[in-house]
């Protein structure tokens, strides 16, 4: 049986940022990372809208709140120390009708509380940002920015392999079992005892818990969000970052518009039930996956609840007609012959069994192992910071 020190279950920015943050701490100990796929962020980290998120949206003093600024800045020095493009190019939210008032206000409350720089401003204040955004009021966001975090990933892992670290790909985790002294991890390529295992499996991250034996608390439910791209000739319609007021009974933020680092400008995501954890098509059916999202009880219930917003997000998903009028909605000036069907991602939900919604990072922990359950937007943004807080706890169960 091979052995390290610790080891983390995930290639995806969480869990290359803990990693690098234990060997760092620690360059005497042995550290591996196992990923299922051949390459490291492959799902969520690196299907996603790659914004660098100021911290608008949080419960103050939420996990949320307090790493998405400290990570977005050690992200950005991250990007700018490695050569790795990133652009703080500024998000404007914006009140379509006078009836989104008083949540964009509430929002600006909210953020200013968090200590987001930011600025309410009128119609012409809108413009001046987005020149073809029609809006009767917003909040312009100047330190939201994008970066490339499927770089950011590749450049993480590469920097832990050089530092001495174990990176082993295309190695899924089968089981394990742990112990006062140890854990054992049982994967394709053969057994592992550690010290210590800290999980951050992203989409599986509540089954590879309980395969430790941990009771996690909440349930994942897959949800794909499809992209439509601007067609070349339509992209200068987005300076920046154009977003809706969100409402504040749903999990997601509604189809927005985002030029990213290489100027190209996509529409996106929707928020569809996906049939399969990594179901990046209509197609993508797992028959676990279903069963399980349709025998949860919390699922059922926050089904009831949001039942007309479910069907839209899933019109949407099939007609890239409904995404156009969606994103049409903030910039009239968007024809449907500028739009193409993009790339999709799968974001997955945590819910608690009576329906309610994780607002935050969810992380269970035991004796000797520590469970990242849920570690939804900002988490790409807030990694490098979600890494020292995980590292740390990690470490202490080496003492």
């Amino acid at each position: 049986m091979r052995s390290a020190d610790v080891a983390v279950i995930g290639g995806g920015l969480v869990g290359l940022a803990v990693a690098r943050a234990v060997l760092t701490a620690r360059p005497d100990l042995e550290v591996v990372v196992l990923e299922k796929e051949d390459g490291v962020a492959r799902h969520q980290s690196g299907r996603n809208s790659s914004v660098l998120h100021a911290g608008v949206y949080y419960r103050p003093g939420s996990r949320k709140a307090v790493l998405c600024r400290a990570g977005k800045a050690r992200m950005e020095q991250f990007c700018t120390d490695e050569g790795l493009p990133w652009v703080r190019s500024g998000k404007t939210i914006v009140a379509v009708t006078d009836d989104e008032r008083p949540a964009l206000l509430a929002l600006a409350q909210r953020a200013r509380t968090n200590g987001v720089d930011l600025e309410v401003v009128d119609r012409a204040g809108v413009a001046k940002h987005e020149p073809h955004v029609r809006a009767v009021a917003g909040l312009w966001v100047p330190a939201t920015g994008v970066a490339d975090f499927q770089a950011v990933a590749e450049r993480m892992a590469e920097r832990f392999v050089e530092d001495g670290g174990t990176l082993s790909t295309a190695t899924a985790v089968t089981g394990g079992r742990e112990s006062p002294k140890n854990v054992v991890i049982e994967t394709t390529g053969g057994d592992l005892e550690v010290g210590v295992a800290v999980t951050c499996a992203g989409l599986w991250a509540d089954r590879v818990a309980r395969m430790f034996g941990a009771e996690p608390g909440v349930q994942l439910v897959p949800f794909r969000g499809e992209y439509a791209d601007l067609r070349p000739h339509a992209r200068d319609l987005v300076r920046g970052l154009i977003y809706p007021v969100p409402d504040p009974a749903f999990p997601f933020l509604g189809v927005h518009l985002t030029r990213r680092v290489d100027g190209t400008v996509d529409a996106g995501p929707s928020a569809a039930l996906a049939f399969a954890r990594d179901g990046y098509r209509l197609r993508d059916v797992r028959a676990r996956d279903v069963l399980e999202v349709a025998s949860s009880r919390g699922f059922r219930k926050l089904a009831t609840r949001h039942l007309k917003m479910g069907l839209g997000e899933l019109g949407r998903s099939l007609s890239l007609k409904a995404f156009w009028r969606a994103a049409r909605r903030l910039v009239p000036d968007l024809a449907l012959e500028d739009l193409e069907r993009g790339p999709s991602g799968v974001r997955a939900q945590a819910l608690f069994p009576d329906g309610t919604l994780a607002d935050d990072f969810v992380i269970a922990e035991t004796a000797r192992c520590v469970h990242v359950v849920n570690a939804p937007s900002p988490a790409a943004t807030a990694s490098l910071a979600i890494g020292d807080e995980i590292a740390e706890m990690a470490l202490s169960r080496l003492a």
